[in-house]
């Protein structure tokens, strides 16, 4: 069975709305926000969310290093297979929290990270689709956020089993 951890803001764990940024660091060891939608394309690749960890946009853009080490310490404590930051949708914000956490749990732990966003986060993707994997995920309101979270699962399942030849992953990303 893979184990899979969600990054999720505010918004996306269900603990606030876009008003609520200045949320705590927190977690919870069940699928919450996206991770419940996503449960029947994690049965298809034998996976399960074990873990859930959130955080207000404002609180991490207000302190990145101290948010990013905590959640990189506490992936390396939980040692999923894989971690999923997002989906962003089209939230700026959010999309630059799924990049930068993505990135330092790349960097800073032995856990591959996967992130998730719309293509208006343009400048973000830009800056990271070298150094990152980012899914493609439709603008929030708009169709194809099923796919999306299939394809997340995809993608989540050849990273976790160290299929690491980008073809097969870049697929699904930008």
């Amino acid at each position: 069975m893979i184990k899979i951890i969600a990054i999720y803001d505010q918004i996306q764990s269900g603990m606030g709305t876009k008003d609520d940024k200045m949320l705590a660091l927190g977690g919870k060891n069940v699928p919450i926000g996206p991770s419940i939608m996503m449960e029947p394309y994690l049965k298809d690749i034998n996976a399960k969310v074990v873990a859930c960890l959130y955080c207000g946009t404002e609180t991490y853009l207000r302190d990145k290093e101290t948010v990013s080490k905590k959640l990189c310490e506490k992936v390396q404590k939980l040692h999923p297979d894989v971690v999923i930051c997002g989906p962003a949708f089209n939230y700026k914000d959010y999309a630059q929290m799924c990049a930068e956490i993505t990135d330092s749990i790349s960097l800073s732990t032995d856990v591959p990270a996967i992130a998730s966003m719309s293509a208006e986060n343009q400048e973000i993707i830009e800056k990271y689709k070298d150094r990152i994997y980012i899914v493609k995920c439709p603008k929030k309101g708009d169709v194809g956020l099923n796919s999306t979270l299939s394809n997340l699962c995809k993608a989540a399942k050849l990273l976790a089993d160290n299929a690491d030849s980008a073809g097969d992953i870049k697929q699904y990303c930008f």
